[in-house]
């Protein structure tokens, strides 16, 4: 499993099992794929987030990011 990393636009709040996902924080999924990330991101956030990143530009963005990462639980 890789880890991928969803971001929120200025206007992107959503509550997803008592955690807040939201333009400074991070939203860590496992998943198999790329594809398989986003599909998720799609159908938890309905589809409103900003994109979807692997680990590799993960040090570039967290500087952007005062809330940090916060896992999605399965």
């Amino acid at each position: 499993m890789a880890k991928f990393y969803i971001t929120f636009g200025q206007i992107h709040v959503h509550s997803v099992n008592g955690k807040t996902f939201d333009k400074d924080s991070l939203c860590e999924i496992e998943a198999e794929s790329h594809r398989e990330a986003h599909d998720r991101a799609m159908d938890v956030f309905n589809g409103i987030f900003h994109e979807c990143v692997d680990e590799e530009k993960l040090e570039k963005y967290l500087p952007y990011f005062p809330r940090g990462i916060i896992k999605l639980e399965n």
